[in-house]
């Protein structure tokens, strides 16, 4: 095959090579999608002392500079289409949000077990230093939580919690055991809320902390304290007017809600194709102002708003560091391709959080202050 050298002398090169020349020319054409599934096909490949996160930053380094601003169309009616085209595919009906849920979240449990702490939280560890474990900075993020939900062991006592997008259990399973709450969990994804149920059943609070396969739509009553943690990217912003005046409805008037979720940090923009298709079809990282605008209509007051960063590409790290080390094995339960595709959406994500526009948004909301 030819080589080709491109760059300025003396940058740290890293070596590509092409197995076909239909790959080069698919990345060529097509490079949101092509880059990642010409990885994932083995048709690029990344070779030594380099690797993957080396290929991912990369490919940042040489895009336009990362700020979506950049990204958006010129002129009124292209402007008009790009704004239809965030919300289309982010449009998730009860029906949408299911199948996606299933999607996302139906994979077999030993992956997860594979690359995730202990516990299965799937989303942003709290790492007080960058070297903490996964398993502590995970551990650290559910006492950050409970702090800003304003629990405490003494005045919480027979409290009710609504956990909405319960994922494993995790959060729930914590409130309860350290703050004596009683929680209901909902979730979309069956073979979560079955395994949720199998660990309250184990630790023998089952009459306490419950799970349900219920979309948030259909939940009724009212709860003291309203948690969704790695919620919102699933809701799309089509839904958040039903979102926040749903669950405006479901908090008690002294209560409070906290949100988590991965968000960007430069304006509402477009969930790239590669993303869309394989990894979360329907969902959408949101901006700050998305959320605001829309819940303010539904009558919320933000008494809260933190925005991490690196807290995020460091669980990602590790998440992709884990993956590796038990490639065998996930490449036994699907296959070489699968794998590549994680490995590609763990790499891409950490980038995005240490060097692109992503951060994680935590949100406090209450009805009122008094």
């Amino acid at each position: 095959g030819r080589e080709y050298v491109y760059g300025p002398e003396g940058e740290v090169p890293i070596h590509l090579r092409f197995t076909d020349k239909g790959a080069a020319l698919h990345v060529a054409r097509y490079p949101q999608m092509g880059a990642g599934e010409a990885y994932m096909d083995g048709r690029m490949l990344v070779e030594a002392p380099h690797d993957i996160r080396d290929l991912v930053l990369f490919i940042a380094r040489n895009a336009e500079e990362d700020h979506e601003t950049h990204y958006r169309p010129k002129g009124p009616l292209r402007q008009l289409a790009f704004r239809v085209a965030s919300k289309i595919d982010s449009y998730n009906n009860q029906r949408a949000a299911r199948r996606n849920a299933e999607h996302t979240y139906n994979l077999t449990r030993r992956l997860y077990e594979l690359f995730l702490d202990e516990d299965r939280q799937y989303t942003m560890g709290y790492h007080r230093t960058p070297d903490v474990s996964l398993e502590q900075a995970q551990l650290d993020k559910k006492a950050h939580i409970a702090a800003k939900l304003y629990l405490d062991r003494a005045t919480s006592s027979g409290k009710t919690v609504l956990d909405i997008g319960c994922g494993w259990g995790g959060l729930a399973l914590y409130l309860h055991k350290h703050y004596d709450v009683d929680v209901l969990g909902v979730a979309l994804a069956p073979d979560q809320i079955e395994f949720c149920r199998q660990r309250a059943a184990e630790a023998g609070v089952s009459d306490r902390v419950k799970f349900e396969l219920m979309d948030y739509r259909d939940v009724q009553g009212q709860f003291d304290r309203i948690t969704s943690v790695g919620l919102l990217e699933h809701v799309g912003t089509p839904q958040y007017p039903a979102f926040y005046e749903h669950t405006f409805k479901l908090l008690k008037p002294e209560g409070v809600m906290f949100s988590h979720c991965c968000g960007r940090a430069h304006g509402p923009g477009v969930t790239d194709a590669w993303t869309r298709k394989y990894i979360f079809p329907g969902g959408y990282i949101p901006a700050l102002s998305e959320m605001v605008v829309e819940s303010e209509k539904a009558g919320w007051q933000i008494m809260d708003v933190e925005a991490m960063r690196f807290h995020y590409s460091h669980t990602l790290e590790e998440w992709l560091r884990r993956t590796q080390m038990h490639r065998e094995e996930i490449v036994a339960l699907y296959d070489e391709r699968f794998f590549r595709m994680w490995e590609f959406y763990l790499a891409g994500a950490e980038q995005a959080f240490r060097y692109g526009g992503m951060v994680n948004w935590q949100l406090q909301y209450v009805k009122r202050r008094d």
